[in-house]
């Protein structure tokens, strides 16, 4: 019985988790500094990148999943802890698809209508329906709303899954934590001493 992620499942989840970072940090400067109109719409332009970028991510690492069962919980898991992770990973799931799928929205909706062209290279097409809107004033302000509480709240939600997880690690001592580190291996087998001869 394996003990670990795929390989597969460990790469996509430190990628997902290095861009969701990203967008954070870009998010709260683009929305919370004074910065230059320039700067802002160079970050606004990566932000978009990025956040499509993820989004294919997750869309990969689900389907993945799908066909890859995750390793076991360690048997000295109480079973209440078990169903909370299993919930916080399924919330975290709907917040991976939700973050992204909302942001396209908002753009789409933009009454500046501007293009998105992944890392300047790729263009990327805005969602159909919302791109014809007659009144996008309304929902570019109702999008916008939803886009920033769904940010905190996935701020929120990491804290607690990233916490849980150095909890596991530092004060249980189990291998939950290790079961998603790249680097980590397992110790090797302790061959038994010969006798002298």
């Amino acid at each position: 019985m394996t003990t670990r992620y795929t390989m597969v499942a460990i790469l996509l989840h430190w990628v997902i988790a290095l861009g969701i970072l990203c967008l954070i940090v870009m998010g709260l400067v683009m929305t919370q500094l004074h910065i230059s109109q320039m700067l802002q719409f160079r970050l606004y332009q990566l932000h978009k990148s990025i956040g499509i970028t993820v989004l294919l991510a997750v869309v990969l690492r689900l389907l993945w999943r799908l066909g890859h069962a995750p390793p076991p919980m360690p048997a000295s898991l109480p079973q209440l802890e078990r169903h909370a992770a299993e919930g916080m990973h399924k919330l975290l799931y709907v917040f991976m698809f939700a973050m992204p799928l909302t942001g396209w929205a908002l753009v789409s909706v933009s009454p500046f209508n501007i293009p998105t062209v992944l890392y300047g290279l790729i263009p990327w097409p805005h969602l159909p329906v919302l791109s014809t809107l007659h009144d996008k004033v309304a929902a570019d302000a109702l999008l916008s709303k939803i886009h920033a509480y769904g940010g905190w709240t996935l701020i929120a939600l990491l804290a607690v899954h990233a916490g849980a997880a150095l909890r596991h690690h530092f004060i249980l001592r189990d291998t939950v934590l290790l079961r998603m580190l790249p680097l980590h291996r397992r110790p090797a087998a302790v061959l038994p001493q010969q006798e002298p001869s």
